[in-house]
């Protein structure tokens, strides 16, 4: 379903519950987030090693909505320090960036040399952050991988990709752990699982060789729109890519967990442990029935197990969901005993990324084709009921605004897996990128403003119930480079002007409630009055926590 303005209209008339800083405790963390492809550019510059994104956008640019690339992306390699600037601005007080591999190992792993330049950004970056008072959160793979380890092994269908991980976050730990205390092991297994292995349309670009075997795929954060892909085999290779990807978590907390957490490292060196907390970060729409039937709530329960349990049901139980296990058998790898047992419990924290949700219906596998990853799922999801939308649509067909959402997902990730400690790593919307709007004009954004407010209501009333979240890092600061969507779409609270030739940010209307909101102030002014007229404080309508549906 496209986007339709007058629902869009109508949902900015519908009253907006307030939300207030102290709503959330003082040591509740608020913080934006980047990644280090989509905002850092440099591709070329000071020892920097090529990733596959490099490859897949520069060789292959149909690849991409705007035939763009990341190699200056929003050159946040040259504006860090005026974008810490703007963070503390704005009042945040974290930022969540990831480090890009193979701009500290341009050949992967250690015997290809160590890139000091690489070191010393990162290491700029975190002290900048710091003088602000900024705490940095560092995602250590956010997709993209050093273009030698998948053209030398395959990447992450080889074993191998284990040990080099392990090597590249070691040094990742050592270099900057004495200042950063929060670490991310991967961000997102689920798309760069689902859309490099299955459909083909993010790097290495395996998959189905039909682009209509992919119905049940829900898109994320880039068309995701399926290719047809000569290689792979989309029923073997995303769970095997998953398998390895989540071994490397594990041994790679694991070893922060042994040598720099409270580690032998230290000891030897008589320097104090670094002590800080890992975990990882897994994104996931939230799924309701499309009819309330047996075979639909049991496709909603499979849609989650598919999306979210995959990667964490394993740091839980030690094993995949059940669910996945009943449909996929022997394609599904199985972890040894000491494996389980290492995975089981290996995260301090869990990092969720919540954008929207689905309508999940059942759909047999059908006869006539392979098994696959999708077809293993038996459902087909959906932000339609009846012809009419679960929520409005705003700048990508797949982004409904369902703020309920985020509660359902909180309450469902605690009571399923017993999660103790919750990061909301991820939360936003975007609008499209209309080149026929003034700066002015496209910095109004009003819709965004009411899709944070709504979504921290939810976020409080979780709170409220139980949940232990203690961090919402907004995406994105900055308008920036959108995977597959490149810069078609616009998800930052600063407006990046992709076309003066200098990538200058100008706040929009976000920027400004949230620098407000941070600052423990009710929003005043007109710019804001239509919002203000229909706001309202009300925490009785705290939805029904969703049942657990274990089949």
């Amino acid at each position: 379903m496209s986007q339709d303005k007058n629902a869009l209209q109508d949902y900015l008339a519908t009253p907006t519950r307030i939300v207030r800083l102290d709503d959330f405790g003082k040591d509740f963390v608020f913080g934006s987030a980047g990644a280090a492809y989509q905002f850092e550019g440099a591709a070329q510059e000071d020892g920097r090693g090529p990733s596959i994104w490099d490859v897949w956008t520069i060789n292959q640019p149909s690849h991409i909505a705007d035939r763009s690339n990341g190699n200056v992306a929003i050159d946040h390699y040259h504006k860090y320090k005026e974008d810490v600037k703007l963070m503390k601005k704005a009042g945040l007080a974290a930022y969540r960036f990831s480090i890009s591999w193979p701009r500290i190992l341009p050949g992967g792993r250690l015997s290809g040399g160590i890139n000091r330049e690489g070191i010393n950004f990162y290491n700029n970056l975190i002290d900048a952050l710091l003088a602000e008072g900024i705490e940095p959160y560092v995602t250590l793979f956010h997709w993209d991988l050093p273009l030698v380890l998948q053209q030398e092994y395959g990447g992450f269908l080889s074993e191998n990709i284990v040990k080099d991980y392990c090597e590249y976050v070691e040094l990742c730990f050592w270099e900057f752990g004495d200042r950063v205390k929060h670490w991310i092991t991967f961000n997102e297994p689920y798309p760069f699982c689902v859309y490099g292995y299955v459909t083909g349309s993010f790097p290495p670009g395996r998959g189905s060789s039909s682009p209509n075997n992919n119905g049940a795929i829900c898109r994320h954060k880039g068309s995701g729109v399926p290719r047809a892909c000569a290689e792979g085999n989309p029923g073997t290779e995303p769970y095997l890519a998953g398998h390895h990807l989540l071994l490397a978590h594990a041994y790679a907390v694991d070893l922060y967990r042994r040598e720099f957490q409270n580690g032998t490292k230290f000891i030897l060196k008589q320097q104090p442990y670094q002590g800080g907390n890992i975990g990882i970060t897994e994104v996931s729409h939230y799924f309701e029935p499309l009819n309330n039937t047996q075979e639909d709530r049991n496709a909603a329960s499979r849609a989650l197990d598919f999306m979210l349990g995959w990667f964490l049901a394993p740091l839980a139980t030690g094993d995949y969901p059940q669910s996945m296990r009943n449909a996929a058998g022997d394609r599904l790898p199985k972890f040894t005993p000491e494996q389980a047992k290492l995975i089981k419990d290996s995260y301090d924290f869990l990092g969720l990324n919540y954008y929207t949700t689905y309508y999940a219906t059942y759909t047999p596998r059908p006869s006539d084709q392979p098994p696959s990853f999708s077809t293993d799922q038996e459902l087909t999801t959906s932000t339609e009921r009846n012809n009419v939308a679960i929520g409005p649509i705003v700048g990508s067909n797949w982004l409904a605004i369902v703020p309920r959402g985020i509660y359902n997902l909180l309450v469902y990730v605690k009571e399923k897996y017993n999660v103790g400690l919750i990061y909301i790593t991820e939360n936003g919307m975007n609008e499209v990128n209309d080149t026929n709007l003034t700066i002015s004009e496209a910095r109004k954004d009003p819709i965004r403003i009411k899709y944070h407010q709504d979504h921290l209501h939810y976020l409080k009333m979780a709170i409220k119930d139980g949940v232990n979240v203690k961090a919402y890092f907004l995406w994105s600061f900055a308008d920036n480079f959108e995977w597959t969507d490149g810069f078609t779409y616009r998800f930052g609270i600063f407006y990046t002007d992709f076309r003066d030739g200098h990538l200058t940010r100008y706040p929009k209307s976000s920027a400004i409630w949230w620098t407000r909101f941070l600052n423990n102030k009710l929003m005043k002014g007109s710019s804001f009055k239509r919002l203000t007229q229909n706001q309202r404080e009300d925490d009785s309508d705290s939805p029904k926590k969703p049942k657990i549906r274990n089949k």
